[in-house]
């Protein structure tokens, strides 16, 4: 692991990433100098059950790794948290994989503790910054990031700046509807989260197998009613590469329907790049053509030849990136 001490590093910025999520918490310690990071030390640990205790572990975690690097201290703390939130103010405002996190500034004990700049972004808008910075939207001006894991929310820079509209709701394309009918998601049948996300495909899975099933021609990967409570994205996702006819159905229906929620995308805000994380990344070959064919078809062509659609760049790591990018966002506006 790098020493960060003064003399090694001695133009580097060190800063701390914060990844708060519903099931895990990561406290992370990174030294930048310009596009390039390199992660000195990481603590993770499953969310506790209240924010206060929360905010403590992140604390003592923080403090711990600080006690290995005594000579330097970090220049600033970013937070990664799903919304919804206020950023301006730090405070987290109910997000619903955080049940008892209702209007919790936890920003403000940080900044108080460790006397830097420290910022809270949701998790679309942090990955967002981190794709831009360091991952496949480098160098780009106008950029939207989709986050198309278990949920499907967006991140938007425009004119080299993170947008994030008047209250932080800015990018929430998964509510958007794409069908009148159609798989449930953020609070919609038939929108876009519905279709695109890992929960929205499972859904897809299970009705269409529940009739295959029902007419007695079970797909590979769902035998029998009791397999279809525990059907998942990546399970689907497994039986499509594996060439199950159904499973390829699927998968065809939700490319064509990324492809229609991008289409919007590329037509409202004339991106250069959009990034796509998680399930694009691990379905890229069954998606892309299905995506490409639908954008020909569906995109203002003048929009279309000059966007281009590719995978996250940070893979894995892309939440601890995202904390890291908040810090250096709070350093590059102080």
């Amino acid at each position: 692991m790098p020493d960060v001490g003064g003399g090694v590093f001695p133009k580097m910025t060190l800063v701390a990433a914060v990844d708060i999520g519903g099931t895990k918490c990561a406290v992370s310690l990174a030294v930048v100098e310009k596009d390039s990071v390199v992660f000195v030390d990481k603590i993770s640990f499953p969310t506790p059950s209240g924010p206060e205790m929360a905010i403590g572990e992140i604390c003592a975690s923080l403090d711990t790794m600080l006690l290995r690097y005594p000579d330097r201290t970090p220049e600033a703390i970013g937070i990664s948290c799903g919304g919804p939130l206020n950023s301006q103010a730090g405070i987290i405002l109910s997000p619903p994989n955080l049940p008892g996190w209702d209007q919790i500034d936890v920003v403000s004990p940080l900044r108080e503790r460790y006397g830097v700049p420290v910022g809270l972004q949701n998790d679309a808008n942090a990955c967002a910054l981190a794709e831009w910075r360091f991952g496949a939207g480098k160098g780009c001006r106008h950029m939207v990031f989709l986050t198309f894991g278990t949920g499907m929310g967006a991140g938007l820079i425009l004119n080299g700046q993170l947008y994030i509209g008047v209250n932080d709701m800015a990018g929430e394309v998964g509510h958007v509807r794409l069908e009148a009918d159609g798989p449930w998601g953020y609070g919609k049948a038939g929108s876009f989260e519905g279709f695109c996300s890992g929960g929205g495909i499972a859904k897809l899975a299970r009705t269409m197998s529940l009739q295959a099933i029902q007419e007695g021609k079970p797909p590979s990967y769902c035998q029998t009613m009791d397999d279809l409570s525990s059907l998942t994205a990546e399970t689907v996702g497994k039986a499509a590469e594996a060439g199950d006819s159904m499973a390829i159905q699927v998968y065809e229906t939700v490319g064509r329907r990324l492809g229609q929620g991008l289409a919007m995308l590329i037509d409202v805000l004339n991106p250069e790049k959009i990034v796509i994380g998680s399930i694009y990344g691990r379905q890229h070959k069954l998606l892309e053509p299905l995506v490409m064919e639908t954008l020909r078809e569906e995109a203002l062509t003048f929009s279309l030849d000059v966007c281009e659609i590719v995978p996250a760049g940070l893979g894995e790591q892309v939440g601890d990136y995202a904390g890291v990018s908040v810090a250096m966002e709070m350093l590059s506006n102080s």
